[in-house]
């Protein structure tokens, strides 16, 4: 579904990708790891067009996207949950989530129902504001909004980031749910173990490279993976 092969991107002179690589298939949930600065956000904004790459090649549902426009990328199915979650502060929950809904077809069809269906407490606050929100509920909320586009793919950038240890198994679990769907899903996160227990396969950047790819299982035996590319 989603491919990426030889991607580079840079900030004006300083380069940050230099070659990362790595694929999605359908109904396959793929985490993106590495530490702080590593260059995985930059991935993410590459492939949704948000950076226009440098060199390398992006490729969704079988058509290149390299270096499409945001909103052209969005339409051929991504629907992305950004770092910081972004909801849009003036606006309440349900105007949040209907701002983006779209009929597109995915591995199921959301609507407003489901989707508070899926996050309860979106469906208590709907009234309220983006800013009246607590972290926790906003990221639901921009998980919501996201699944609100009906995406083939799914993507989370820093998927549990600031969050209290409750809402964030909570957002697991959502997770969990979204693949037990064949919701395919590319996940940036720092929790190992979390990721590990659903994810199909991971894939580690280095210095804005691919360095590792593999499964849960290789991921957890492989001890020194942690220590040489994931450890502070």
């Amino acid at each position: 579904m989603l491919f990426v092969r030889n991607l580079q991107a840079s900030y004006g002179a300083a380069q940050v990708l230099f070659d990362v690589s790595l694929t999605v298939q359908t109904g396959e949930v793929v985490t993106l790891l590495g530490r702080n600065g590593m260059g995985k956000t930059t991935t993410i904004r590459s492939i949704m067009g948000l950076l226009r790459p440098r060199g390398g090649e992006v490729h969704f549902d079988g058509a290149a996207v390299t270096g499409l426009a945001p909103y052209r990328v969005a339409k051929t199915g991504i629907g992305l949950v950004p770092e910081g979650r972004q909801v849009f502060p003036t606006l309440t929950v349900e105007e949040n989530l209907v701002a983006t809904a779209s009929a597109r077809t995915g591995s199921r069809r959301w609507t407003l129902d489901a989707v508070y269906e899926l996050f309860p407490r979106l469906k208590e606050r709907r009234l309220n504001l983006g800013t009246q929100l607590s972290g926790g509920e906003q990221q639901m909320l921009a998980i919501g909004r996201a699944l609100m586009t009906n995406p083939k793919l799914l993507i989370l950038d820093e998927a549990t980031e600031g969050l209290a240890p409750l809402i964030r198994a909570e957002i697991w679990d959502c997770l969990k749910r979204l693949r037990g769907e064949r919701q395919s899903i590319l996940v940036i996160d720092k929790n190992v173990n979390a990721l590990a227990a659903f994810a199909d396969r991971h894939v580690i950047l280095e210095k804005g490279r691919t360095v590792w790819m593999g499964t849960s299982a290789e991921l957890m035996a492989d001890t020194s993976l942690k220590d040489r590319y994931l450890h502070v």
